[in-house]
C-alpha cells in the first residue's frame, strides 16, 4: 500500500476540499485524484464521496482513514527511533495550543529545543474542538489547552492523559491616561502595569472586544460576568488573540485577557491590567496526550520538561496571577 496515497487521504479529510488537499501536499488535483481512485481500486472499496464537490468519505473510507492514521503515526516513531538515541531525541514534534496560551506554549518550545536540538517543534493556535480532533486523530502529538474541557475523558481506561501547568486568572487591560508625575499603578516585573482590582459587573459596563464564541475562553469569560449577574454584548469579537491586544492600544474599548498574555504583552505607560474579582475565576490550563498511542522520542523529552519542576515555576511566573 502506497504510503503516500495515505498521506493524500489524510490532507482530503482535513481541508475538505479536492485543490486545498492537493496544495497541501504539492501536487496537482488530478494526481491526488488519481491516487485515491488507485488506492480504492487496490482496497475493493469506495472511500470517497464523490460529486461535484467533496462530500465526505464513505463508511469504508472512514476505516481506511482510521488506519491510515495509525500506519503514519507508527511509520514516524519508527523514523525518530531509528534517528535517535536515548540521549538525542530527533524529529518533529506537533503541538496544539489554545490561542490564550500561545505565550507560554513558545517558552515550552524554546526551552525544549534548547535541551534537545534535534527534536523540531511545530506549534499551530487551535481552538479547543480542532485541538480534541487533533489528538484523536494522530495530527498533533501534544496539547496545552484547557484540561477542564476533557472531564470523563481522563483517568484509568480513557484516552486522554493531563499534566497540569498553571491556572488562568483574567485581568480587565485598559488605556488609561498617565500622570504627569509618574505611573498611577504599580509594574511588575513582565508585562502591563497592574493597576487595582476591578469586579466583573463592573468590567461588564465597559466597550469590550472578547473572543469569538466558539472559543473556549470566551464561555469561561461570559461565565464569570454571568455569575456577577452582568450580560455582556462585546462591540469587537474576534479569534485573533492580537486583535485583542492592539484593538485596546488602538482604540476606546478594554478587553479581558489572562495573566499568560498580560505577562507577554509590551508595556506602554498609557495601558494597566486590572485583576477581574467577584467571582475569582480560575481555569486549569495542562498538557493533554493520547495515553494509548507509543510516545515517540520527542514526546518523551516534552513530556518529562512538562513535569520538571524548574519548568513548572517558570510558568508560574508567566501566567496566573503574575
Amino acid at each position: 500500500m502506497n504510503l503516500a496515497s495515505l498521506r493524500y487521504l489524510l490532507a482530503l479529510n482535513e481541508h475538505r476540499h479536492f485543490a486545498r488537499a492537493a496544495a497541501a501536499c504539492h501536487i496537482t488535483q488530478p494526481a491526488l485524484s488519481n491516487a485515491l481512485r488507485a488506492l480504492e481500486q487496490e482496497l475493493g472499496a469506495p472511500i470517497v464521496k464523490r460529486g461535484r464537490s467533496f462530500a465526505g468519505l464513505t463508511p469504508e473510507g472512514e476505516r481506511v482513514l482510521a488506519a491510515a492514521q495509525r500506519m503514519l503515526h507508527e511509520q514516524g516513531l519508527l523514523q525518530q527511533d531509528l534517528a535517535s538515541t536515548a540521549a538525542h531525541p530527533q524529529g518533529a514534534l506537533h503541538i496544539g495550543v489554545v490561542p490564550t496560551a500561545v505565550p507560554i506554549a513558545a517558552r515550552f518550545v524554546a526551552m525544549l529545543q534548547a535541551a534537545h536540538p534535534g527534536i523540531s517543534p511545530v506549534v499551530r493556535s487551535l481552538n479547543s474542538q480542532a485541538i480534541e480532533e487533533g489528538l484523536e486523530g494522530l495530527s498533533l502529538d501534544l496539547a496545552l489547552g484547557f484540561t477542564e474541557r476533557l472531564t470523563g475523558k481522563t483517568g484509568a481506561g480513557r484516552r486522554f492523559a493531563v499534566l497540569p501547568q498553571y491556572e488562568e486568572h483574567y485581568f480587565l487591560v485598559r488605556r488609561v491616561a498617565v500622570p504627569a508625575t509618574g505611573m498611577a499603578g504599580m509594574t511588575g516585573a513582565a508585562g502591563l502595569r497592574r493597576g487595582p482590582p476591578l469586579g466583573w459587573a463592573e468590567a461588564a459596563q465597559q466597550p469590550l472586544c472578547l473572543l469569538t464564541p466558539d472559543m473556549h475562553n470566551r464561555s469561561v469569560v461570559d461565565a464569570a460576568f454571568a455569575e456577577a449577574g452582568a450580560s455582556v454584548k462585546p462591540v469587537i469579537q474576534t479569534n485573533s488573540i492580537l486583535t485583542l491586544a492592539i484593538s485596546v492600544l488602538a482604540g476606546d474599548v478594554c478587553s479581558v485577557l489572562p495573566g499568560a498574555l498580560v505577562a507577554a504583552a509590551p508595556s506602554p505607560d498609557e495601558l494597566e491590567a486590572l485583576p477581574l474579582v467577584a467571582p475569582e475565576r480560575r481555569t486549569p490550563v495542562g498538557f493533554m496526550y493520547l495515553a494509548e498511542v507509543r510516545a515517540s522520542r520527542a514526546l518523551q523529552a516534552a513530556l518529562q520538561l512538562a513535569q520538571d519542576p524548574a519548568w513548572l515555576a517558570h510558568a508560574a511566573r508567566h501566567s496566573g496571577a503574575l
